[in-house]
């Protein structure tokens, strides 16, 4: 808990030197607030202590588990399905999402109704959890085989600028914002945990070196699908 309060302290700092000192207004509801922290505080806490004696440990023993199977296929079918279901159950994506949605509704994309608001946010979690499933096989494929990440970046990030030109202007910044927010609390892990496995597992590979990068892929490739999703559903 100690360490939870020391890593929100620069945040309650910021918050209230330009609370007090550059707005010069009191604080509002400094009791919910003070109750609110220190539920972000136990919240930080608990979270940390389930990372560290469960998903790391998890994805790191089947990451190890089909690595000594010695079966490509399943392996990149595991990686696949953890990339989809970690992303679909991301509440950061889930939220942005909604948000798309309303705002599509709002500005005549989409109809002003439930159901297309619905059928809208879901089709961008679909879309954003296929293309971390699609990163993860990838990046996996990049660790088993000894690919070289910045070439395979550089090409990712060729392919997101071309595709933006010809993306609607709607849905560009929904894309670039869905590179990141599905990388996110449930998904990092498992993900990280992931790829260090694999490459501890692997003859040859550096954990440092090749444990890493699943990530980047997880950030990229969303942006790809989802600027490709805007141009056939608008």
């Amino acid at each position: 808990m100690v360490a939870s309060c020391i890593d929100l302290a620069p945040v309650l700092i910021v918050v209230l030197i330009f609370q007090l000192g550059v707005i010069c207004e009191p604080l509002p509801n400094v009791v919910d607030m003070i109750g609110g922290m220190l539920l972000i505080v136990l919240g930080l806490t608990f979270f940390v202590i389930g990372l560290e004696q469960a998903l790391f440990p998890l994805g790191e023993s089947m990451a190890y588990a089909f690595a000594r199977k010695g079966s490509l296929p399943w392996l990149l079918a595991f990686a696949f399905c953890l990339g989809f279901a970690t992303t679909i159950a991301e509440p950061a994506l889930i939220a942005v999402a909604d948000k798309a949605a309303q705002v599509a509704s709002g500005g005549g994309v989409i109809a002003s109704t439930d159901q297309a608001r619905q059928q809208y946010a879901l089709g961008l979690r679909l879309t954003v959890a296929l293309a971390v499933g699609v990163a993860l096989v990838v990046g996996v494929m990049r660790i088993v085989r000894g690919w070289p990440l910045h070439w395979l970046m550089i090409v990712g990030y060729a392919i997101v600028m071309m595709i933006t030109g010809f993306a609607p202007p709607e849905i560009i910044g929904i894309a670039y914002d869905s590179g990141g927010v599905t990388t996110s609390t449930i998904t990092v892990p498992l993900v990280t945990a992931l790829g260090v496995g694999l490459a501890h597992s692997i003859k040859g590979r550096n954990p440092v070196v090749d444990g890493f990068g699943l990530i980047a892929f997880a950030s990229l490739t969303p942006m790809m699908f989802v600027m490709i999703y805007g141009m056939v559903s608008m």
